[in-house]
Parts: structure tokens; C-alpha cells; sequence
């Protein structure tokens, strides 16, 4: 079963996956499991601090190693002694739909949140096996990510979105990003919903998601595009998906004339 460990600061916050939402009906389900491990517990002093000044000097706290590495090892000893630790820090590599896929397909890990600084250097060459990463900027803490890396992990549990296809259609799930949805009015503030998607007709309506998705990653995405792309023409494009690469693309060279 999937079961993730935390090792944070703030069990508390992980109140946000075990009391709402998708992530909640899903542990009522007995689909995953979790636990959180305060590194406080074994901070060895009165006042519980776990934190202490960087070597060489500089702005901020690092958190000391012996703290950490203690709360791993309850962790792993809570999994039988098994575990992978995954740290999230910037300097990991990115989150991405693969990851989370294989994460959802396996026992799941133990997440260390950082705090402060960052951690102690030993405990990531002593403990870690992967750094995983939200993208390049900085949050307070690992709590954020953690949550986000358990939320996207949960929801591809067979049984935990009440519509299976839900997941299936996730931006990223093809390697395209997600194609514009409506719902009703048919009509808001005067912008009324595409007439394709209320005909009624499934193939026209599919091919139209399909467009749509090519066309807004090309736009946005275009190193996620140029990936998806790479890996059609070596398997082979469909004859629908190379039709609407040429729309796509008689379209676009269309429009930069207009506004040239």
C-alpha cells in the first residue's frame, strides 16, 4: 500500500490532505496511509530545538543532522526498515507526471521537509536517496511541496477520483497540457461556449480537445511541446494528430501575418 512518511516541523500542516478532499476520501478508503515525525522529538535538549548557527558563518539557521537522521530512522523502522527518503529542496530534480506515476505505482517514501536554511549536508549524503523539486524558486519549507508531491500521487490511486477517466485526461497524463473546459450558462458575460462541444457529435468534440491541448502547449509550453512531438514522430504521428499540426501551424503563420 502507498504510505508516505513525513519528517516536518509542522505535522499540523498535513491536516490539509488528511481532512479534505480527494487525498481524504481516499485514506478513508484505505487506499494509502500516513504518518508525520517531529525532528523535536529527538532535538536532545529541554527547549526542543533542532536548529543551530552554519559553519563559516552567513544569515540564517541550518537544521542539525542528529535530529533528522533519528526521525528517518523511526520512519524507516515504522516501513519494516525499508524506505526511500526523498528530500524536497530547490535543488532537487523536478516534480514531474512520470514521477508521480511511478511514486503511485510503488510503497510511496519518506518526505523530509526542510526548514530555516536548509539541512545539515551529512544527513542528504547519510540519508537521502533523491532530491525532488517544485521548480526554481524558494518556499518557507518542504511542507508545500510535500503536500503538492502526495495530492498529485494520491489522485492516480485506482479507486481514489470518483471518475476514473478524471486522471486518465490530467494535463501531463499524454505529455500536452489540458484543454480549455466549460460548464454552464452556455452564455457568460457574452462569451458563449464553443459550438463543437454542443453538438453532441464525440468525434468532432474529440478531435477539438485534441487540437486544442497541441495548439496551448506549442503556445505555452514549447520545450514540453517539442518533447511530445520527438517522441510521435519516432513512434509514428497519427494521421489525426499531423492533420492538426498542420492546422495548428497554418494557423499560427496566418495570424503573425495579420499582425505583422
Amino acid at each position: 500500500m502507498l504510505r508516505f512518511d513525513v519528517v516536518t516541523l509542522f505535522p499540523e500542516m498535513f491536516a490539509a490532505v488528511t481532512e479534505s478532499g480527494i487525498t481524504r476520501r481516499a485514506l478513508e478508503r484505505g487506499l494509502w496511509q500516513i504518518a508525520c515525525w517531529n525532528p523535536r522529538q529527538w532535538a536532545g535538549n529541554a527547549y526542543g530545538s533542532v536548529d543551530d548557527r552554519p559553519f563559516g558563518g552567513g544569515p540564517g539557521m541550518v537544521m542539525r543532522a542528529e535530529p533528522l537522521e533519528k526521525a528517518i530512522g523511526a520512519a524507516k523502522a515504522a516501513r519494516g526498515g525499508t524506505g526511500k527518503v526523498i528530500y524536497l529542496s530547490p535543488q532537487g530534480q523536478p516534480l514531474t507526471h512520470a514521477r508521480v506515476k511511478s511514486l503511485a505505482g510503488s510503497d510511496g517514501a519518506i518526505l523530509l521537509c526542510g526548514r530555516y536554511e536548509g539541512i545539515d549536508e551529512r544527513v542528504i549524503a547519510r540519508c537521502v536517496d533523491e532530491e525532488v523539486s517544485l521548480g526554481d524558486f524558494v518556499l518557507s519549507g518542504g511542507e508545500i511541496a510535500a503536500l503538492a508531491l502526495i495530492d498529485a500521487t494520491v489522485r492516480q490511486l485506482p479507486g481514489a477520483l470518483n471518475d476514473e477517466a478524471s486522471a486518465a485526461e490530467d494535463s501531463f497524463a499524454d505529455g500536452l497540457l489540458d484543454c480549455p473546459h466549460y460548464t454552464r450558462p452556455e452564455v457568460y458575460e457574452g462569451m458563449p461556449v464553443p459550438e463543437v462541444l454542443l453538438s453532441g457529435h464525440h468525434e468532432n468534440i474529440r478531435r477539438w480537445r485534441l487540437k486544442q491541448s497541441l495548439a496551448r502547449t506549442r503556445e505555452r509550453r514549447p520545450e514540453l511541446f517539442a518533447k511530445w512531438l520527438a517522441q510521435r514522430v519516432a513512434r509514428g504521428l497519427s494521421k489525426i494528430e499531423a492533420q492538426l499540426l498542420r492546422e495548428i501551424e497554418a494557423e499560427s503563420n496566418a495570424a503573425a501575418l495579420r499582425s505583422s
